[in-house]
């Protein structure tokens, strides 16, 4: 994975009855979304974003996507899933140019984990309102639909301020690195070539300025299988080796899992996130 730099320093928001939250306007076939570092964070490791769900509302507490690797408790070991733990981390919330406009942080872990996916959200102490009364800053908006392959997407790091531009080049059925399996994996081509601390980055796909998929990892060195190099592994079992290329986990199965007020319930219909 783009390990985390241990000690190393879109849509509007619309009010109705107080209580509506508007995405992404829709983008002609054409069209593309101009993306650039608003409602993205800096970890003190990684990169992140503010993000809302399809239903979400602005007086929902505000939700931050990462990696599971990233957590400050830590990687998950294989098979760990952690649930609404207590969580006091802050984020540093960035403006359409990357600058810093101030500190959101979290009462809690809501969800991380490392298996099938690698994936943390934060529940902040702030609403979507009031970030965007303070601020300035709506959430990005985490798409309900798989990616497309071909799609051209952005990789936004909060934490090194640079916007990666390429392609969705494929899907991953497995990938594998140490210890951990990821399922249905985002290849990119290889312009975005992400290094160490873009780890939580936001996927964006340009035809709609929503979330797709979370940047996560790279093989680095050409090894197989092994940490910072991971392989993928097909349907039959066949493992295929791509030195220099990453990767991102889909989020699309994250809007399922979630209830009313952005309340995390893992046993809704159509969840599939793994559970603890």
């Amino acid at each position: 994975m783009k390990k985390p730099l241990i000690g190393a320093s879109c849509a509007a928001l619309v009010l109705s009855g107080a209580t509506a939250l508007a995405g992404a306007a829709p983008a002609s076939a054409s069209a593309s979304v101009a993306v650039n570092f608003a409602g993205t964070v800096a970890l003190s490791n990684c990169s992140g974003s503010l993000v809302r769900l399809p239903n979400s509302t602005a007086s929902d507490p505000a939700l931050i996507l990462s990696n599971g690797h990233c957590l400050e408790t830590g990687m998950p070991a294989p098979g760990q899933v952690i649930v609404n733990r207590s969580s006091s981390r802050s984020f540093t919330l960035l403006s359409s140019s990357g600058s810093s406009l101030g500190t959101v942080r979290a009462n809690r872990i809501v969800y991380g984990t490392m298996t099938d996916t690698d994936v943390s959200i934060y529940q902040l102490t702030s609403t979507y309102a009031s970030i965007q009364s303070r601020y300035g800053i709506s959430p990005l908006t985490i798409s309900p639909n798989h990616p497309t392959q071909g799609a051209s997407i952005k990789v936004v790091s909060g934490y090194w301020k640079k916007i990666y531009s390429c392609n969705a080049d494929g899907f991953v059925y497995r990938l594998k690195e140490g210890g951990w399996t990821w399922k249905d994996s985002v290849r990119y081509t290889s312009s975005c070539n992400t290094i160490g601390g873009t780890s939580g980055s936001p996927v964006v796909d340009t035809a709609t300025g929503m979330v797709t998929a979370v940047n996560n990892t790279g093989n680095e060195d050409g090894e197989r299988c092994t940490e910072n190099n991971p392989c993928e592994v097909d349907q039959s079992g066949a493992v295929t080796v791509r030195k220099g290329i990453n990767y991102a986990q889909e989020t699309y199965g994250i809007p399922a899992c979630f209830a009313p007020g952005n309340r995390l319930d893992l046993t809704l219909a159509g969840c599939v996130l793994p559970r603890p």
